[in-house]
């Protein structure tokens, strides 16, 4: 443990952020904590959820699912059944967060393919062998004779199949 680079996590004392950035930038990842969160228990345990929270410049932010509606009338009245109406929307709502919710796993699955493609092509272009054109100059005599042997092979083989095609139409 004495050789630790860092603190780790601490326990920071509750106290105002007298940093209007930092205070700000603070209640955004919180607030998008708590959206997040609330998400996951709708996803889980499929509940009703609504949050409500005032940013430090007094604006309003929410979170319900699946309707306002729904959550305020079952908070009213928790035992109250719901009209057909409300039942409906509750339905469209929980459907269409479900259908979004494939779009963006197909979304993140053709990210995640093209990345791999992106990489994998950098990756070629990193390791190819230089061709001929840009290699060149670097060759000693023996690798340039080597290289004009197999060019005159090259155009043999052109010439005899060029001949051959020609022969043959």
């Amino acid at each position: 443990m004495e050789n630790k680079k860092t603190k780790g996590r601490q326990k920071i004392p509750m106290k105002k952020i007298e940093n209007e950035k930092a205070l700000l930038s603070s209640f955004s990842k919180r607030r998008n904590g708590l959206f997040k969160a609330a998400n996951n228990l709708v996803k889980k345990f499929d509940v009703d959820i609504g949050i409500i929270v005032f940013s430090p410049t007094g604006k309003p932010h929410s979170y319900f699912h699946p309707t306002v509606d729904a959550v305020i009338s079952r908070f009213q009245n928790p035992d109250m059944q719901l009209s057909d109406e409300t039942h409906l929307a509750m339905i469209f709502a929980r459907n269409s967060v479900n259908q979004l919710e494939k779009k963006l796993e197909e979304l993140d699955i053709q990210e995640k393919i093209e990345i791999d493609r992106t990489n994998y092509l950098d990756q070629m272009t990193e390791t190819r062998q230089k061709g001929w054109w840009e290699s060149i100059e670097q060759l000693n005599e023996d690798e340039v004779s080597k290289f004009e042997e197999w060019l005159n092979v090259a155009s043999f083989t052109m010439h005899y199949r060029l001949n051959q095609s020609i022969v043959s139409s």
